[in-house]
């Protein structure tokens, strides 16, 4: 059957070589601008050149536990990081032994924003860990905002993180509070929180937070993710991606240098959003020359179908992700059988 396009291709085909077409000028502008006098680049040496992220909470289940949370550890050039901790108390503990992964030498925590379904196992963890290592997750990176009050008179304290601070503390671990972007090894970067350029309201919170300045709508100031300057371009990984997966790459780019986007892996909450706002964000994402998209947690499903449908990515790139997934510099997304 032929198609509506000329030469009997159809129009799918015809906008996915266009995408992919974009998507190549776009890499090759982005190698060139790198050449410009004042343009903000990292040095080659600053580049992280090995890199591994594997999930440990998410909902979907190919091995260990499902749940409505997220957690992954990440393995770069011999740093080893935890990043989030999941929703309930043991669900991380348990999948990591289910995975076979010991979490004993890891020091370094990344909580992206206060929410439970991030910070859960947090206290957990540590408790279990330094039974056998002292130092074992014992400093945890936080972002401006995350310990700040949830609660206006007469109602409840709706912040986790004020609770679990004082316990977190009482075992000698400690809180390292970011305002801005922090390089915490050489190429790897937190963002601290994200400016919001672009109206993306991701969060679906209805609450109000008391900032230095008053009282206002709670749109988790905090959140914050971690991203990786590669020779292939940036990896971002996200908790939940509140702040906008959009508003967060372009500070990322702002912050680090003009690269493309090879890979987004974590939540992004975009299982809420309309048909407008979905392709919207997708069509940014192909302007990044997004390589690989490992949509877990607060992604949704759908999402990461529709990011195949009108995208360049074919099966293999764009995967919803579930625990034990991985992904590695180089070679790719390792779905496991569930998401295959």
């Amino acid at each position: 059957m032929r198609g509506d396009g000329e030469n009997g291709s159809s129009p799918l085909h015809s906008r996915r070589s266009l995408l992919l077409a974009t998507s190549f000028v776009f890499s090759a502008v982005a190698a060139l601008a790198q050449t410009v006098p004042g343009f903000r680049a990292a040095r080659p040496e600053g580049r992280v050149r090995d890199l591994k992220i594997v999930i440990l909470s998410t909902m979907l289940a190919d091995q260990g536990i499902g749940e409505w949370g997220f957690a992954a550890l990440v393995e770069a050039d011999g740093h080893r990081i935890l990043f989030d901790t999941g929703a309930r108390p043991d669900t991380v503990l348990e999948n990591a032994v289910a995975l076979g992964i010991d979490l004993t030498n890891v020091k370094e925590v990344i909580l992206t924003h206060n929410h439970s379904d991030h910070t859960g196992g947090l206290l957990t963890l540590r408790r279990e860990y330094s039974k056998k290592n002292p130092e074992a997750l014992s400093r945890v990176h936080v972002a401006r905002g995350i310990f700040w009050t949830r609660v206006e008179a007469g109602t409840t304290e709706a912040n986790p993180m004020i609770a679990i601070k004082a316990a977190y503390e009482a075992t000698g671990g400690t809180f390292i509070e970011h305002a801005e972007p922090a390089e915490l090894f050489s190429g790897a970067w937190l963002t601290g929180p994200v400016p919001r350029v672009n109206p993306e309201r991701n969060w679906s919170v209805t609450g109000r937070v008391k900032t230095p300045e008053g009282f206002v709508e709670d749109n988790v100031p905090e959140d914050q993710s971690l991203v990786f300057d590669t020779s292939l371009g940036l990896v971002l990984l996200s908790g939940c991606g509140h702040a906008g997966i959009v508003n967060t790459i372009q500070h990322a780019r702002n912050s680090l240098r003009l690269a493309p986007l090879y890979a987004a892996i974590g939540g992004f909450h975009l299982f809420g959003l309309d048909d407008e706002k979905l392709t919207w964000t997708i069509g940014k994402l192909q302007e990044f020359g997004l390589v690989h998209f490992l949509g877990a947690h607060c992604t949704g499903i759908e999402p990461v179908y529709r990011l195949r449908y009108h995208s360049t990515l074919d099966r293999p790139r764009a995967v919803v992700g579930a625990v034990g997934a991985s992904f590695r510099l180089g070679k790719g997304i390792d779905p496991l059988r569930l998401a295959r």
